[in-house]
C-alpha cells in the first residue's frame, strides 16, 4: 500500500486553518481555491471537481474539532483502496502545520496523487498568506 505523507507549515493561526479544514464542503473557497474548482455536498458526501477536470467522490469518515482532525475516504473504480486525514497541528499563536497523510492503492497511482498533492499544497499557500506585520 502507498503511503504520501504531506507536513505543511503555513504562516498563520491553527484554529483559521482548522476552520476551513473542517469545511467539508467549502473545499474549492476556503482550503485549496484554484486546484479545486467545485464541490457540492450529498448527505456525508463532497463531489469534487479538480482543476484538471477530474470528479471525485470523497466520504466524511471522522471530523474531530478536539484533534483538529478530518479523515475522508475516496471510492472509485480506479482505486482499490484510499484513506486519508488531514490534521492541523498549531506552532506557537502565528503557525501552523497541517499534516494530510494519504494511504492508497494500487501502488500504481502513486505518482498520479502525489503529484497532484503537491499542486493542492501550493493552493493552500495561496489561501493562507502571512499575515502583514
Amino acid at each position: 500500500m502507498a503511503s504520501i505523507h504531506n507536513d505543511i507549515p503555513l504562516p498563520v493561526r491553527a484554529r483559521d486553518v482548522w476552520d476551513a479544514v473542517r469545511d467539508f464542503g467549502a473545499l474549492h473557497l476556503r482550503l485549496v481555491p484554484g486546484f479545486v474548482t467545485a464541490c457540492t455536498l450529498d448527505g456525508d458526501t463532497r463531489i469534487v471537481t479538480f482543476a484538471n477536470g477530474s470528479v471525485a467522490r470523497e466520504v466524511l469518515v471522522d471530523c474531530d474539532d478536539a484533534r483538529q482532525r478530518l479523515v475522508y475516504a475516496i471510492n472509485s473504480e480506479r482505486l482499490k483502496h484510499y484513506s486519508a486525514s488531514v490534521q492541523v497541528i498549531a506552532e506557537g499563536e502565528a503557525r501552523c502545520r497541517l499534516v494530510w497523510i494519504i494511504d492508497m492503492l494500487p501502488n500504481e497511482l502513486a505518482a498520479y496523487v502525489q503529484e497532484q498533492t503537491k499542486e493542492a499544497v501550493a493552493a493552500m499557500h495561496k489561501a493562507f498568506p502571512p499575515a502583514a506585520a
